[in-house]
């Protein structure tokens, strides 16, 4: 009986040939769409799950209540994890180490700036590296060695033995090699490219051996005995910073490593998602592309029933049961839905290294992973089933006298359902427009919104080995304004767009002991405001004019904070140390664009210095500027690999999240629409035909092609307009959920729902009249011969 249905369902494709591609182009876009999205949240939420105890293993987050807001962040004091280790039972192992720094690392003539990481022994219990080379027992314990990952080592020595080998960090210190480990894996938070032991950190801080619980400078790791200590162990971690500090508005609390990519976002001192909305909309859209897929299926057997009703008449006037032509019709289904995914999985292929470009990623299927091939049958099955139900119940229902006696099948029920089916396709399809242009909307604003400097032509050059003196930074200074590549140079502790170096260190007159408010501070030199661009809204900036040992300029957000009305020349106090306020300047964003400018303070100090900051010639070629700053860094610091960046570009890294999903939405929202339009085509195509006569009738009364063209798309319009009246307020509640989450957000205007409107439109009109014109330009003879 299989093999009787499966030559028919393979005839009827066959004979059909037409509805058989849109209808296999449609599963295959749906589910190649789907397989894509599935692809890209199964690889984000595989992030951190590497370790053997990571569902037990944890990193402490500060709360710290100040400036009026609470603000949760992973650094904390370098004495919290013996504090944890030595008096909160329920722990294993607890470790501290730096966030990942960019340090030179050089063997014989090899020289790479890699990414470093400082870290206690312990560090390798709670992550459980793989070691290709060296005892993970005793790794790390002594001061001058260094544990490489595996593409690091052979950078470095090729295809000799690391092992006792000697480098050299930061053209400074000898170090040996003690072990060599498997790479960071892409999806891992924490990234490094080699370690360092925690004690060499010491070594070149001392401070960091004081137990200072003022200041929060590395990242502390906690594996817990057992879950069941959570509890209690996060009770514990509460009163932390006040129990070792009489004054102190901080609370810490655990937080899952495995949730570290995931679940990054805070408010109130509580976890309220992240990243982990991001892919809760991708699966959304993909299982909605899928469907939508689905529904064309739906569509188009339905209105081909007229064609199939005598054939199903036939059958059951020959003995046939209702429930042998289900599962004649849903073979028919399955047999596209497998052929679906067959055109899914080539497109697959040919667009996955399209999308990692575009992604930055590298999505592979693994073909040997059991879940790979499970959730491929599942879907092909599921998008059958789903695509294949209502047309196989709603076929098989037909009575044979009726439809063989010439009943029209193509009814109210059929024609209603199938209206239905086009509104469901065209309000996701109006849905996602409106998202998408929100989203590029939001982009804009905030991209475009002024963040206190001009970062257009903006260049940031490392400073370090030779250039961290100041006789050397000032001698570069000289020369790269004589070389005519730049207009201006100033230096700056650190990256214009980088945060941390916090501190609540600041007093001033007025202020209450119990007070705390955090200060983004920063170190500078001469000509930072004129370099910049940042804008002095009163008093100066710092100049070789004046002594500015002990001066110091705050922002607006600093001033307000402060209560200071004429703070020009106020006389405050950090680390109990005077500084006369010389100047005030207008909010400098650093941090997060979609928040409002923290309280920041910029002193003048040379010693501090780690980068140079210049703004290029606008006179001069681009390629020639840059040029001319590399030969000179190069030439002044010949050990050093030369690293600058372009400032504008590395503000835009912080925009990564939102174009991502723009782009994603973009893109998958563009295939839903011409999945949607494979869908109306064919709908398209088959009312024509239906209406072959009544076309032609028309023509011989006089109807010219505009009207019979407006008399085809008007039915379709009206059902494109119910989906666009439907989807405007689910889009419109979905955006503003979207879009509280920013504290700059654009207002949501008129326009999207304009765009939407007129898109759907316009494709509704051009794929219904470009389907319509074969009809129209065809002889009414032919159609009226034989009546």
């Amino acid at each position: 009986m299989f093999k009787l249905n499966f030559k028919i369902a393979l005839r009827n494709l066959w004979k059909n040939k037409v509805f058989t591609l849109i209808n296999i182009g449609g599963l295959g876009i749906g589910l190649a769409s789907c397989l894509i999205l599935l692809l890209y949240v199964a690889y984000e939420m595989s992030y951190d799950q590497q370790f053997t105890h990571q569902e037990k293993t944890y990193m402490a987050i500060d709360n710290l209540t100040a400036n009026g807001q609470t603000t949760s962040w992973p650094w904390t004091p370098a004495p919290m994890a013996r504090e944890i280790r030595d008096k909160i039972p329920g722990v294993a192992y607890t470790s501290h180490s730096t966030f990942p720094e960019n340090i030179l690392i050089s063997y014989q003539h090899n020289n790479f700036k890699k990414s470093a990481v400082y870290a206690e022994p312990d560090f390798l219990k709670i992550l459980d590296y793989k070691f290709i080379r060296g005892n993970p027992a005793t790794a790390l314990q002594e001061v001058n060695t260094v544990i490489l990952t595996e593409t690091l080592a052979k950078s470095l020595f090729g295809n000799e033995d690391p092992i006792n080998k000697t480098v050299r960090l930061g053209n400074a210190e000898d170090l040996k090699v003690e072990a060599v480990i498997e790479d960071i894996p892409l999806n891992n938070s924490i990234r490094f490219d080699y370690l360092l032991p925690w004690a060499l950190n010491e070594k070149h801080n001392p401070s960091l051996q004081e137990l200072n619980w003022k200041s929060n400078v590395c990242m502390t790791l906690i594996q817990l005995k057992d879950n069941q200590f959570f509890n209690q162990v996060n009770s514990q971690m509460k009163g932390i910073y006040k129990r070792n500090r009489t004054i102190s508005s901080s609370e810490a609390f655990l937080h899952p490593v495995s949730k570290m990519h995931l679940y990054d976002k805070f408010e109130n001192g509580k976890s309220t998602g992240g990243k982990i909305d991001q892919l809760r909309i991708f699966l959304v859209l993909a299982f909605c592309i899928l469907l939508i897929a689905c529904v064309n299926f739906m569509n188009l057997s339905t209105a081909r029933s007229e064609k199939r009703a005598k054939e199903v008449g036939v059958r059951k006037a020959i003995g046939s049961s209702r429930k042998s032509l289900i599962s004649q019709f849903m073979l028919e289904s399955m047999l596209l839905a497998f052929i679906g995914m067959l055109v899914a999985f080539t497109l697959l292929e040919l667009s996955l290294p399209y999308f990692n470009g575009l992604l930055n990623l590298n999505l592979v299927i693994n073909y040997k992973d059991w879940k790979f091939w499970s959730t491929l049958i599942s879907l092909t099955l599921l998008t059958g089933f789903i695509a294949g139900s209502y047309p196989a119940f709603y076929l098989s229902s037909f009575e044979p006298v009726k439809v063989l006696k010439g009943f029209n099948t193509a009814g109210n029920s059929s024609l209603s359902i199938r209206k239905i089916l086009v509104v469901i396709q065209f309000t996701f399809a109006a849905c996602l427009i409106v998202c998408t242009a929100v989203i590029y909307q939001q982009l804009n604003y905030v991209r475009n919104k002024p963040i206190g400097y001009n970062k257009a032509g903006l260049v940031a050059i490392s400073a370090e080995g030779k250039l961290r003196t100041k006789s050397q930074l000032l001698l570069i200074k000289d020369q790269l304004l004589k070389s005519g590549a730049v207009t201006d140079v100033t230096y700056f502790s650190q990256s214009l767009d980088e945060g941390g170096n916090n501190t609540s260190d600041f007093s001033w007159a007025g202020k209450k002991l119990t007070d705390v408010f955090i200060f983004n501070y920063r170190q500078a030199g001469y000509d930072f405001t004129k370099t910049t661009g940042a804008k002095i809204l009163s008093g100066r900036d710092f100049s070789p004019k004046y002594q500015d040992s002990a001066t110091i300029i705050m922002n607006e957000a600093a001033v307000k904070i402060m209560g200071l009305k004429k703070p020009v020349g106020t006389v405050i106090k950090y680390a109990g140390q005077p500084l006369t306020i010389i100047g005030v300047m207008e909010d400098f964003v650093m941090e997060s664009p979609y928040k409002s400018a923290e309280p920041m303070a910029i002193s003048y100090n040379m010693e501090e210095i780690n980068t140079i900051i210049a703004r290029l010639n606008p006179n001069q070629n681009v390629s020639s500027s840059v040029s001319k700053i590399d030969n000179i860094v190069k030439m002044m610091n010949p050990d050093f690999p030369v690293e600058r960046h372009f400032a504008d570009e590395s503000f835009d890294m912080k925009f990564q999240n939102e174009k991502l999903l723009g782009t994603l939405s973009n893109w998958f929202g563009g295939f839903a629409i011409f999945i949607s339009c494979l869908g109306l085509l064919g709908l398209a195509l088959f009312m024509a035909e239906q209406r072959k006569r009544e076309i032609s009738i028309r023509k011989v009364l006089g109807a010219n092609n505009l009207n019979i063209i407006t008399l085809l798309n008007k039915d379709f319009i009206k059902l494109v307009a119910i989906g666009n009246l439907i989807a405007f307020p689910v889009a419109y509640i979905i955006i503003n959920n979207w879009l509280a989450s920013y504290s700059f957000r654009i207002s949501i205007s008129v326009l999207p729902f304009a765009i939407a409107t007129g898109l759907s439109l316009f494709i509704t009109i051009l794929t219904v009249s470009l389907q319509s014109v074969k009809v129209i330009r065809s002889n009414p003879v032919d159609a009226l011969k034989y009546e």
